[in-house]
């Protein structure tokens, strides 16, 4: 018989026996050999950063500005860490703040965000004690009363903004 027939057989056959599937009885033989766990007990534990003790003693303020000019609106927000312990500001994506206009009937009539791309891995802002973190954009408005919401998009530290403003 052929040498390479038999030899590519072979292979086909160790490489069917290796990704084929394990009956069940081959299992509990297994659990059987293991080590019991040992759990350790609550004093023996180290003891772990509490992200909520550290979160509060983080104290962010924000503040919504938002200056109304002939023929154009700018709206900034500004996030300060007036406390003396570092922040870490989580954000689940590249999206970082939203910017949303509307008017006095509550209509949405321009959102910052609006037809962009963020990207889609975890993003951080490190802000030390005393340290601020703003975020302007501008807008080109028509004649009325309108509310102003700026939204720090962070997971652990969420902010929302509002200002009502007119265009003369």
């Amino acid at each position: 018989m052929n040498t390479r027939l038999i030899i590519s057989l072979l292979c086909a056959g160790a490489l069917a026996f290796a990704c084929g599937p394990r009956s069940r009885s081959e299992a509990p033989s297994a659990l059987a050999t293991a080590q019991p766990v040992r759990v350790a007990s609550a004093a023996e534990r180290p003891r772990r950063h509490d992200s909520a003790s550290a979160r509060a003693d983080v104290k962010l303020t924000s503040q919504l500005k938002v200056d109304v000019a002939p023929r154009e609106v700018r709206i900034a927000l500004d996030v300060k860490n007036i406390g003396g312990k570092h922040a870490e500001i989580d954000f689940p994506s590249g999206q970082s703040y939203d910017i949303a206009v509307v008017d006095s009937a509550g209509r949405e009539v321009w959102r910052w965000a609006k037809g962009r791309m963020f990207t889609q891995s975890v993003q951080n802002k490190q802000l030390g004690g005393g340290e601020s973190m703003q975020v302007a954009e501008s807008w080109t408005p028509k004649a009325g009363r309108y509310v102003a919401i700026a939204t720090l998009t962070s997971s652990n530290y969420p902010v929302e903004q509002r200002a009502e403003f007119v265009v003369p």
